[in-house]
């Protein structure tokens, strides 16, 4: 019978263990050099229109979007047809942080590591995979529209007497808190543009370990399991 862990490592992705703000800004990059910045700005429209009704990101049906408002011309477009390539296959690899992949090795050393992630079905899970991420965790990879809210299953799927969350957003960690209470240990990494949002931030309280990047976690030493 396998033993329950003394301690589960819940890990988010982007702007956690991944730059994501580094890929938006290349895919708004590669979006004004093929289309003008004028026309590229109506992908981001329907990219936040999407957001709101769905909850989560999702790049692909934006470009979905994209393409119904480009007309009978643009259904044919070589430079939009190829936008969903510079997407699926971007090298996510390049983008995680330093020290991204010792820091899950580190964490290893004192239980299992969990990547726990709010997106979409299609690129969330390639995004964790072409980055390295799926393997570096063993595939214990869980992916849901809002993690905060699928805390029965994340336990289901990873029992644990405590668990330890690192994310970059005070929001996720309180709420995740305010239902595990001290059973989770939140951590705070300040990187990004949501966890450097001092207003944002402000409406919650700190996290138990605040640190500035990813790899800070290197040399904390969490209780063994």
């Amino acid at each position: 019978m396998t033993q329950t862990p003394a301690t589960v490592f819940l890990i988010d992705v982007d702007n956690t263990l991944l730059d994501n703000d580094r890929f938006i800004a290349d895919l708004h990059a590669r979006l004004d050099e093929a289309f003008g910045a004028e026309v590229a700005s109506r992908y981001w429209t329907g990219f936040e229109k999407l957001r709101d009704e769905l909850g989560y990101v999702d790049y692909l049906g934006a470009l979905q979007l994209f393409r119904a408002g480009a007309g009978r011309s643009g259904m044919s477009d070589p430079q939009l047809l190829r936008m969903s390539g510079f997407v699926v296959d971007y090298p996510f690899a390049d983008r995680l942080y330093p020290g991204a992949l010792e820091t899950l090795k580190h964490l290893r050393r004192h239980g299992p590591t969990v990547i726990l992630s709010d997106g979409d079905v299609v690129l969330q899970p390639r995004k964790v995979q072409r980055s390295g991420l799926w393997e570096a965790t063993e595939g214990r990879v869980l992916i849901y529209v809002h993690k905060e809210e699928m805390l029965d299953a994340v336990e289901q799927h990873h029992p644990a007497r405590h668990y330890v969350m690192i994310d970059d957003k005070l929001r996720i960690l309180s709420a995740m808190k305010a239902i595990w209470g001290p059973r989770l240990t939140t951590v705070f990494v300040r990187q990004g543009h949501y966890a450097l949002d001092a207003g944002a931030n402000a409406a919650y309280a700190p996290a138990d370990i605040t640190v500035e990047r990813i790899s800070d976690l290197i040399n904390f030493d969490f209780p063994s399991t």
